[in-house]
């Protein structure tokens, strides 16, 4: 199952905490097209009914069924350039 550093977590509750509905409010990542090439990520104020949800530390993440294959073994980090702009990356889980 995909796994969120505190980093992460706090960049999403960051993202969230401004939504209509922050209780439920999280970000979906999902893929785009027949393939798993491509996946994005949203802010979403609920899962959709096929989703699974991953929650650390109040911090939801929604993953469409492919996504949530494709980011099984995963591990979501998040960080801020200078302008403070959060970005996410994707990285294998440490052992």
């Amino acid at each position: 199952m995909l796994t969120l550093t505190a980093n992460a977590a706090q960049a999403i509750r960051d993202l969230t905490s401004s939504a209509p509905e922050p209780s439920q409010s999280g970000i979906r990542i999902s893929s785009q097209g027949e393939g798993a090439s491509s996946l994005t990520l949203t802010l979403a104020t609920a899962p959709e009914p096929a989703d699974e949800v991953v929650e650390t530390e109040g911090a939801r993440v929604y993953l469409d069924p492919v996504a949530a294959t494709v980011l099984e073994d995963k591990s979501l980090d998040a960080g801020a350039d200078d302008q403070g702009s959060v970005s996410f990356l994707v990285k294998d889980q440490m052992a």
